[in-house]
């Protein structure tokens, strides 16, 4: 197997590892989030959710190896740092969101709305940041069928996964209030990160 074919398969096993280190954190905080009143909310799209993801990651080495893509070093520098900057963000999220943060969608705004880190700036990072990431990591060893088919059903089932929790959110006027002309996904305008 060839050295950068080998590379991006451990980067892909990684990014799945990590995943299930997410996992961890995430019911961690529903059994807190629990424990305070915070309900899970019944979401139809979680398994499409999860089944994308998987279908990205295993698509992403499938068509690396058996249709022998190339690795492009231009192409995999800007996606390779799009991978990266959407990571910081991820973890950003993370950080900020402590024990309210979950891959399922928890009705926990009566607890508390984050409105620190970048929840300045835009309701959902985290969304744009997942897209992001699992858009450009197929695209690191040109990967480009896996990258448009995963990012068209992504952002299908991300759309829906997105009106589900807001419909939630929007239950909460705290949320309504400290939310009220954010952005979804970028921020608009000039945005200082500092303050």
């Amino acid at each position: 197997m060839d050295v950068t074919v080998a590379a991006f398969v451990a980067l892909v096993a990684g990014v799945a590892l990590l995943r299930f280190v997410e996992l961890g954190i995430s019911r961690r905080n529903q059994v807190y989030l629990a424990s305070r009143g915070a309900r899970k909310a019944r979401d139809p799209y979680f398994a499409a959710m999860v089944a994308t993801h998987t279908a990205i990651l295993i698509g992403a080495v499938l068509e690396t190896v058996f249709l022998h893509r190339p690795f492009i070093p231009l192409l995999a520098a800007l996606a390779g740092t799009v991978f990266v900057l959407a990571n910081v963000v991820r973890w950003w999220v993370i950080r900020t969101l402590a024990r309210h943060w979950n891959v399922e969608v928890m009705d926990s705004a009566a607890l508390g709305v984050i409105t620190s880190g970048p929840f300045r700036w835009v309701r959902h990072p985290n969304y744009a940041a997942v897209f992001a990431e699992l858009a450009s990591l197929p695209l690191i060893h040109t990967a480009w069928m896996t990258a448009i088919a995963g990012s068209a059903v992504h952002a299908w089932v991300l759309s829906r996964r997105i009106a589900l929790e807001e419909a939630v959110l929007h239950r909460h006027a705290g949320y309504v209030a400290a939310m009220a002309g954010k952005p979804r996904f970028l921020p608009r305008g000039d945005v200082r990160l500092h303050g």
